[in-house]
């Protein structure tokens, strides 16, 4: 109790001299960055399992891209599950004056078994529980509907060929996803009306859902059964499978705010490692004197790990009520894409940050502390002894192994995690390496210079040079993170923003059926507008290669096991459509020989090569054909693209359907309402307002990631400062013994602006190499876009390293200017 009592004494004394300030607000920044993107993931984990049922619409869903067979509602029942469905798809809703892209769901009675849909008579009305399904001849819209069409209650809206009554306006509908379908305008009618529809014909896309309910044994069994009996294009969803659209969102996003934690933590390391190096060197000289007083060698050392152990303990509980705090507002940010009420956060990410902000001052404060327990009594008469000499390297090679595990902890990814500690790893020794040769050759420039106060700061550089070296390695990590978070980002929005053109298309047209296009391509010159150009679409499940029959589980890539999974979209022509680049083999032209043209992305993820055949089950019928040519999209362009383009004579005899994409003026805006009127089976699908929505929901989640990157910032300039205030002891005594030599205070000036300007030069362009790489591996690797990193972040960050590191480093020292050389000498001892 004794000791603990006088570890808090001195941990007072410390803070008070601000020996620990910077130590614990690298903690606290940690541990606040860690716990609230814990707290965040846990509320939004628990919150959509807890509402999972609803979001289903029962107890199991089952999605198919084709109409269920009979055989598995006849199973439910068996069971004694209830059973009703659902069929989702994309139309064009009009009346006389507009025509606006929807998102239709086609319900049976009984929708939905779990969860409710909640309908209003008039916008900014209560809803109230429907408690049925529209009926016949009636649709349900939600408000966005309402206002785009400009309709009430009662009122005809056109769906396909049938003019249905406007019976209400839904107010919340508890199975809405996140994906490109829900974030349409919602429109629901009767599945019973569908057929007269006419929107539904060969080659529509299409989902139809299946939703159960009963007992949990009920269905359980049936859920077995169901896996059991699956074909293509079947799946099941179920509450660890939830609203999976959500989940990839909020897992993409998760991931980031992952890597801005783990950029928070490693800076806060380096922060806590400069940090106690300066404190273990300002105290050596008080633990002589403890023992020379009779305190023993372990009584030492307990009593600074106790002062370290409470310095943790205050700093992680402040860190992680800040995190408690935040994640209330990144909460809030975030509802409207969770679309649920969140449950309050648990305790657990609360423990989570303590662990890691006493693994941090363990791992990297511990050697430090170590060195202080090793101070020889003799020290008192000669300070030169136990001064600089570790004790071991293990404590240093613990502190290392604990930031990996922590790294690989929180990055919940082996990969994401190993790049993180293996990319810090690499780039440390690479910037520890170049600074010494940079600092190296400055100092040696000196000697062929003329004489100046500029010569002693350059000769300062190569008298310090470890600590040199680890001021400019910490100055360009952190610089690092600066430049990322500013220019390096902006290049890259820059360079999205400019990959599509302002004459770019930004409509398409799906489901014009071949008789109609004549009367389409006339509407398109009475318009004025340039003429669309028109392509054949196929739908076709890849079934084999080479004769080998598909297995989605033999491909590791998640992408790879999704695209197997589902429906390609075929082409076929003679002629290479416009934004595809041949990058191998020979274009098939007007061939006579079957042949298929593949997507180089595609061919990358499948593993596929020219000579390769490929094998598809279109209508029930079999097609097969070998690849003989690769091409490059550019997905920037908006034209209409396939993966799959086959040669004359393959795919001419299947049902297809056609579709366009072009550019229409804001002034011809009532094109699109003539040409739904006149073709009503048509949709129009306006991406402006599409990307709008998309948009809307990651600038949401963009908000929250730049957010937590701010912590990762805030780190960042605490390990400059730290960076800066390591040597500060020792450049205190040199500049007095400068002083007392007869140095004039202008020669010490030259000397300083010297020492800190080439110090912060070397870290600054440092960081603009290591800033532009790794921009240009996440535009590549990430982003997939063409990046070519420029020379500003080089001299930017040369020239911001110099400024911010002669800045930051003048305010340190400017009161050592005006002290008497003897005041200093004596302080230092």
């Amino acid at each position: 109790m004794n000791t603990l009592r006088l570890a808090y004494r001195m941990m007072l004394r410390d803070l008070r001299a601000g020996e620990l300030h910077l130590l614990g607000l690298a903690i606290l920044i940690a541990v606040a960055s860690l716990t609230s993107v814990g707290f965040l993931a846990d509320r939004v984990g628990r919150g959509l399992d807890r509402e999972a049922n609803q979001l289903l619409g029962g107890d199991l869903l089952l999605r198919a891209d084709h109409p269920w067979s009979t055989s598995f509602t006849d199973e439910a029942r068996r069971l004694g599950l209830e059973t009703t469905g659902t069929t989702l798809f994309t139309s064009m809703a009009s009346t006389e004056e507009r025509a606006v892209l929807a998102g239709v769901k086609a319900v049976e009675e009984g929708y939905p078994l779990r969860g409710a849909v909640r309908i209003a008579l008039a916008p900014n009305e209560p809803g109230v529980d429907a408690g049925r399904v529209p009926e016949r001849g009636e649709v349900w819209l939600d408000e966005r509907l309402f206002a785009d069409l400009g309709v009430r209650v009662g009122d005809l809206v056109g769906l396909g060929l049938v003019e249905f009554r406007v019976g209400g306006m839904i107010t919340f509908e508890s199975d809405r996803g996140a994906n490109f379908f829900s974030l349409l305008p919602r429109a629901i009618f009767n599945a019973a009306d569908l057929p007269a529809t006419g929107l539904l014909v060969e080659g529509s896309r299409a989902t139809w859902r299946l939703h159960l309910a009963g007992t949990a044994e009920a269905v359980a069994g049936f859920e077995s059964w169901a896996r059991a009996n699956l074909g293509r294009g079947e799946a099941v969803e179920t509450i660890e499978n939830a609203r999976p659209e959500v989940r990839a969102a909020l897992d993409r996003a998760q991931r980031f705010l992952r890597l801005a934690a783990l950029l928070a933590v490693i800076l806060a390391a380096v922060a806590v490692g400069l940090s106690s190096r300066r404190f273990m060197r300002r105290h050596l000289d008080g633990c002589a004197v403890m023992r020379c007083l009779g305190a023993g060698q372990g009584q030492v050392l307990r009593l600074f790990v106790g002062e370290f152990l409470l310095l943790g303990l205050a700093a992680a509980a402040a860190g992680s009520a800040l995190g408690w705090l935040i994640q209330f507002g990144l909460a809030t940010v975030i509802a409207g894409v969770v679309a649920t009420s969140l449950p309050a956060p648990s305790l657990l990410p609360l423990a989570h940050g303590v662990a890691v902000g006493l693994v941090l001052l363990v791992g990297f404060a511990l050697p430090q502390l170590l060195r202080l327990g090793a101070v020889p009594t003799l020290r008192v008469l000669r300070r030169e002894l136990g001064g600089v000499e570790p004790v071991s390297g293990a404590a240093w090679v613990a502190g290392v192994v604990a930031l990996i595990a922590i790294v690989l902890w929180i990055a919940a990814d082996l990969r994401l995690g190993a790049m993180v500690a293996g990319g810090f790893g690499a780039a440390l020794g690479v910037f520890a390496l170049a600074a010494r040769g940079a600092l190296g050759l400055a100092a040696r420039l000196r000697a062929g210079g003329p004489a100046g106060g500029w010569r002693y700061g350059l000769a300062a550089l190569g008298r310090r040079m470890g600590g040199s070296v680890i001021q400019a390695t910490a100055l360009g990590v952190g610089l690092t993170a600066l430049l990322l978070l500013t220019l390096i980002r902006a290049d890259l929005l820059d360079n999205w923003r400019q990959a599509t053109s302002a004459d770019a298309p930004n409509r398409f047209i799906i489901n014009i059926q071949p008789d109609q296009r004549d009367g389409i391509l006339a509407q398109f010159r009475e318009a004025g507008l340039a003429e669309a150009e028109l392509q054949p679409m196929i739908r076709g499940r890849l079934t084999a290669i080479n004769g080998a029959p598909i297995d989605p589980d033999g491909y590791e890539d998640d992408r790879a096991r999704r695209l197997v999974e589902r429906e390609f979209n075929l082409s076929y022509g003679t002629r290479l459509p416009s934004g595809n680049e041949l990058v191998g083999g020979q274009w098939h032209g007007d061939a006579a020989t079957p042949q298929f043209s593949i997507e180089e992305g595609l061919a990358q993820t499948f593993g596929l090569k020219i000579g390769d055949e490929v094998s598809f089950e279109i209508a029930g019928r079999a097609v097969s054909a070998p690849i003989t040519s690769v091409r490059k999209l550019d997905w920037d362009s908006m034209r209409v693209n396939f993966f799959f383009i086959a040669s004359p004579g393959v795919l001419e005899e299947h049902p297809a359907s056609m579709i366009t994409s072009f550019h229409l003026p804001p002034e011809q805006n009532g094109f699109i309402s003539r040409l739904v009127h006149a073709y009503p089976n048509l949709t129009v699908i306006d991406i402006g307002a599409v990307l709008a929505q998309v948009r809307e929901i990651m600038d949401k989640l963009i908000l929250v990631v730049q957010f937590v990157f701010g912590f990762a910032l805030a780190a960042g300039v605490v390990v400059l400062y730290a960076a800066l205030q390591s040597t500060h002891d020792e450049r205190e005594y040199e500049l007095a013994m400068l002083r007392t030599l007869g140095a004039r205070d202008r020669q010490v000036r030259h000397a300083l602006v010297a020492e800190f300007a080439v110090l912060g030069a070397v870290a600054g362009a440092l960081a603009g190499i290591g800033a532009s790489a790794i921009g240009w591996v996440l535009a590549e690797q990430v982003f997939r876009m063409a990046y070519l990193p420029g020379l500003l972040p080089l001299f930017g960050g040369a020239v911001l390293g110099a400024l911010g590191v002669l800045a930051g480093g003048w305010l340190g020292v400017r009161g050592l200017l005006a002290r008497p050389p003897l005041a200093s000498l004596r302080a230092l001892g």
